[in-house]
């Protein structure tokens, strides 16, 4: 088969979130940074983290591997800059670990953020002793094939359930699930889900005072 031009579909030149939003959004969780945006970008609730204590924030290098391949994962190792997550599409196909222990060291020792793909991984324990965040499917001890052939994309928009994720965006991930905030809104709402969390300590605390909640949201 002839080789494909890898060059011809990845797009090296991205805009990414400004490093102080990424770093206020490091604080807040998943979920209240989905409510904030106004119930977005929350990715399918299959996708969890490997080990339990991962957490996943960074700006999105996107990448729409074919089924059962992974050298397009290689690719993007490579291409990525640190504080990067990797946001896999793997054309559906579920049943292969396209990622396990050699993939998260290179990874690690270049700095990104995660992973989060929609597909299998392996060597999981590995993967939490390593403490590189990796959020997937589940687990697969399935291979994956390398074929110079086959098309992929990085840097080009992925849908993941009813989400599409840009390069760029804002990724975040713990152990409720990963939101994808656009990249144009990030600062804006990584600033209202900083006001949610405010105002839910103070609703605790007057809970903790003896309100109800049907007292203080006025429900009937």
């Amino acid at each position: 088969m002839r080789e494909h031009d890898s060059a011809a579909t990845i797009r090296t030149s991205i805009k990414r979130v400004e490093a102080s939003v990424v770093e206020t959004a490091r604080a807040l969780p998943a979920a209240t940074l989905h409510e904030a945006g106004g119930k977005i970008g929350a990715l399918p609730s299959a996708i969890k983290p490997v080990a339990p204590g991962f957490r996943i924030c960074g700006t999105a290098v996107t990448v729409h591997s074919p089924g059962g391949d992974n050298l397009w994962l290689h690719r993007a190792i490579a291409l990525a800059q640190p504080g990067d997550v990797l946001v896999v599409y793997a054309s559906g196909v579920y049943e292969h670990g396209y990622w396990g222990e050699v993939m998260t060291t290179a990874a690690k020792v270049r700095g990104l953020a995660g992973l989060v793909i929609d597909g299998a991984v392996r060597d999981a324990d590995l993967l939490e002793a390593i403490g590189f965040p990796v959020f997937s499917r589940g687990l697969s001890i399935r291979g994956t094939s390398k074929d110079y052939g086959a098309i992929g994309w990085i840097n080009e928009p992925v849908m993941i359930g009813n989400v599409t994720v840009n390069a760029g965006d804002l990724i975040v991930g713990d152990r409720d699930g990963v939101v994808a905030v656009p990249r144009d809104r990030a600062a804006d709402v990584v600033e209202r889900a900083a006001k949610r969390e405010a105002d839910e300590a103070a609703i605790c605390k007057r809970i903790e005072s003896g309100e109800t909640t049907m007292q203080i949201y006025n429900f009937h």
